[in-house]
């Protein structure tokens, strides 16, 4: 099983960093998936050597989590210099110089004179006045002072240019590197197909109820042999056994699909267009990876950013919290061993967690007493594997909701500052409780930058900031320890 983790974190790792470098650096891929892959590769290398039981150094452990992504960082940065050819470097020089001025060569304008004129009375002196024009390959930065609030400016500018140019350009509003936003118009890749796509039915349904029922499958067997302890000679004789596991399937199964329709049904009534829920079905592990949706068009604002990024979470943990305390309240009271935790389905510390102690003493009341671990019903195995979900999701880290959360909140660069400063408290989480290791590698995987909205200037009000701290303060109710002051309180 070891390996077979090893293997999938690697196939991973590679498809994450093909994919975010391949296009900016002339480094080789698997140079840095190797830098990438070397603190799975020692930590399996020490479980292998001194018994997975051995507590691998913690100095050691950091110092990899720090020196691995600043390598990462540098060797990328090497691939981007340019080669020694002075020609080619006086030639990148002059191309810079030109982008700062109306005058560069035609073959960077996707529109003409006659258009550029058009262009600039798309921009109201009293709303947006409008100072430059930069002509980039993939763009045109319009660049001036904002004079008005920053929704109205985007709503002006959007509807002029779309009056005149059609849906030929998607319109951006981004803050610079020097705080002040200017507009980015990008040529729509699917100008012509626009209209046809918002009348389009659910996209691919076949797929999701094939998926959804292969799920189902997969996951009633896991839940009948690993989690209802059937023997698998038994359910061979007595297919009927095979139900077992339904609870856990059900369970399971509910939770993941609230927590993907939440964010489904608020992508609608943004209408961003969006597949239906997929499940990922694997006849191991827990029977499935969990299931996903896809956004097929851009985020309009972030106000949508931030209500499709939290609607998942929210609903799913709706889903979770009655289930759990229900699963609970049906477990069973075991002495507290050694290897007890949060992942221990069998001998389940509630200690472990700050929400999974309060919900634990509320289910079971008096009869759990602080030296004892619970043995947990099908349903409650859903219900925590469900809190682990929603933790995972509200990470504040790149395309997580968590992450959506917190670029919706504080912009799009403080948001990649505060996911690079909670992989490394999640590093430090993994010091304390070893089952959290697997998910801080995992999250270093993960791009910090999250994609923009098309107005990715416009804030939030205030009631959406408090239910971003609100789930942020979820997060680590989740994920940290319950006090020993708390411990005491409640048993």
């Amino acid at each position: 099983m070891l390996y077979f983790w090893l293997l999938l974190l690697g196939v991973f790792t590679y498809l994450v960093v093909q994919r975010s470098v391949m296009n900016i650096t002339r480094t080789p891929i698997w140079i840095l998936w190797l830098v990438m892959m070397t603190p799975a590769f020692v930590l399996t290398a020490w479980s292998l050597a001194q018994g997975q039981d051995e507590p691998f150094p913690s100095g050691l452990l950091l110092g990899l989590f720090v020196v691995c992504p600043v390598i990462y960082w540098l060797l990328i940065q090497w691939g981007r210099q340019p080669k020694p050819d002075g020609q080619q470097m006086v030639a990148t020089a002059a191309e810079d110089k030109k982008r700062t001025t109306a005058e560069t060569r035609p073959a960077l304008r996707p529109i003409d004179k006659e258009e550029e004129a058009s262009l600039q009375h798309c921009f109201p002196w009293s709303v947006f006045y409008l100072q430059n024009i930069e002509y980039r390959p993939q763009a045109m930065i319009c660049r001036g002072q904002l004079r008005s609030s920053a929704s109205i400016a985007y709503k002006t500018v959007q509807e002029n240019i779309e009056s005149r140019f059609g849906n030929r350009f998607l319109v951006l509003f981004q803050e610079g590197l020097n705080g002040k936003p200017f507009f980015a118009l990008v040529p729509n890749p699917q100008a012509k197909t626009v209209e046809k796509r918002e009348t389009e039915p659910l996209t691919r349904p076949g797929l999701a109820i094939a998926l959804f029922a292969i799920t189902v499958m997969t996951t009633t067997s896991v839940g009948a042999l690993v989690v209802a302890g059937v023997p698998e000679e038994q359910l061979q004789s007595d297919p009927a056994l095979f139900l077992a596991g339904l609870p856990y399937a059900l369970a399971l199964m509910g939770i993941l699909g609230i927590h993907e329709l939440g964010h489904y049904l608020t992508a609608r009534c943004y209408r961003i267009q969006a597949t239906l829920p997929y499940f990922i079905p694997v006849p191991f592990f827990l029977g499935t990876f969990g299931a996903f949706i896809q956004l097929k068009s851009p985020v309009p604002n972030r106000k949508a950013l931030f209500d499709v990024g939290i609607a998942g979470p929210m609903s799913g943990l709706l889903a979770t919290l009655p289930l759990l305390i229900w699963g609970l309240s049906q477990s069973e009271l075991v002495a507290m061993p050694e290897d007890a935790s949060l992942l221990n389905f069998e001998a389940l510390d509630p200690g472990t967690s700050i929400l999974l102690a309060l919900l634990s003493k509320l289910a079971l009341g008096a009869s759990l007493g602080a030296e004892q671990a619970i043995r947990l019903h099908p349903v409650a195995v859903a219900g925590c594997l469900g809190l682990v979900v929603t933790a995972l999701n509200l990470m504040p880290i790149g395309q997580l909701d968590g992450g959506h959360i917190v670029h919706a909140m504080f912009g799009q660069r403080t948001g990649a500052v505060i996911g690079q400063v909670a992989r490394l408290l999640v590093v430090g989480l993994a010091l304390i409780h070893r089952e959290f290791m697997l998910w801080a590698i995992l999250l270093f995987f993960i791009p910090a930058v999250d994609e923009p909205a098309l107005n990715d200037v416009s804030e939030l009000n205030a009631q959406r900031d408090f239910w971003g701290l609100f789930a942020l303060t979820l997060l680590v109710l989740i994920v940290i320890p319950a006090p020993e002051a708390l411990m005491r309180f409640l048993f």
